[in-house]
């Protein structure tokens, strides 16, 4: 399970960011604005779904829940300062993916018994498409922060985030995460696409 998110690039548009992500087998796309306005998201997200329509892919949007509710994506993705996940639920209803942002074992216990899809745990390492990062995890992060979850009886995926690479894949898939989040080792890579397909490769052969 690969997550793409996009990120403000000189090189792309966000269109063709998530063209290439998906061209390269990708399914799940978050798009990401932060500084944008409501209207700009909008405007970025209308010219996504009928890409992501075509190819099954899920997209889903950070923090503005107005927004995805308003345009019936797949879902939303909430930070620590964002909605509350609970009352985002009620809003988008049953359907909606709804995922949140971690960065310890307590952030996610917390939310046992919640409607929630899915957790997004972070960061691995240093990321510079993130202001304010939290401490980093590595894979030792990781893998006690798993563990913890699951010894508290929530089963919800987790998808590691933050400064993720290709060569990262396999020793983070390890830890017991269902689930990788990148965007600036696809953005910057020369060829995204090629990128995308490789790292779509790496989490299918894992055992």
């Amino acid at each position: 399970m690969l997550q793409f998110i996009t990120h403000e690039s000189d090189k792309y548009s966000i269109a063709e960011e998530v063209q290439m992500a998906i061209e390269g087998g990708c399914r799940w796309i978050q798009l990401r604005m932060k500084d944008a306005t409501d209207e700009e998201v909008r405007n970025v997200a209308l010219e996504l779904i009928p890409m992501c329509r075509e190819t099954d892919t899920f997209l889903i949007i950070d923090d503005r829940v107005a927004v995805v509710n308003d345009l019936k994506v797949s879902g939303v993705h909430l930070g620590k300062e964002d909605m509350d996940p609970m009352e985002a639920r009620e809003l988008l209803g049953p359907h909606a993916i709804i995922g949140v942002t971690a960065n310890t074992a307590d952030d996610i216990i917390k939310y046992k018994g919640k409607d929630l899809d899915y957790v997004g745990l972070g960061p691995f390492k240093f990321t510079t498409t993130k202001k304010n990062l939290a401490p980093q995890l590595g894979i030792d992060g990781y893998r006690d922060i798993v563990q913890k979850v699951r010894d508290a009886g929530i089963e919800i995926p987790i998808v590691a985030i933050g400064g993720i690479t290709v060569d990262d894949i396999e020793p983070l898939m390890a830890t017991g995460i269902n689930g990788i989040a990148m965007s600036g080792a696809i953005i910057n890579a020369p060829d995204p696409m090629l990128y995308t397909s490789s790292v779509m490769e790496r989490i299918l052969n894992i055992k």
